[in-house]
């Protein structure tokens, strides 16, 4: 089973190399990857169980990508994790971020 660890870092270099190719200095790389991911993270189920949450909020965290690496990352930490929930996270950041940092790649000649 892959680790904790190799899940979150394949999601977050595929988002953030998509930041830095549309951005153009470093700085801005980090300040539009943080800008979108603390509401992300403010809006999943690391502080807060879903359950507690209004129903707007709840349905928001239900498919949120973040709720779904937390809650595979606690899963792999307890070792009860499926390979549904693993493929579903790896499934999220590969099919939203690879087609498109792929494609602005080729844009960059």
């Amino acid at each position: 089973m892959p680790s904790t660890l190799a899940i979150e870092a394949s999601g977050l270099v595929k988002s953030l190399t998509t930041v830095g190719l549309l951005m153009r200095s470093p700085s801005a790389v980090l300040n539009a990857g943080f800008m979108t991911l603390f509401p992300l993270i403010f809006l999943s189920n690391i502080f807060v169980d879903p359950s507690t949450l209004p129903g707007a909020l709840e349905a928001f965290v239900g498919v949120n990508p973040i709720t779904h690496l937390v809650t595979a990352t606690r899963d792999l930490m307890a070792g009860v994790a499926t390979a549904g929930a693993l493929a579903l996270v790896l499934a999220e950041a590969a099919a939203l971020f690879a087609p498109l940092t792929v494609h602005l790649y080729r844009g960059k000649d």
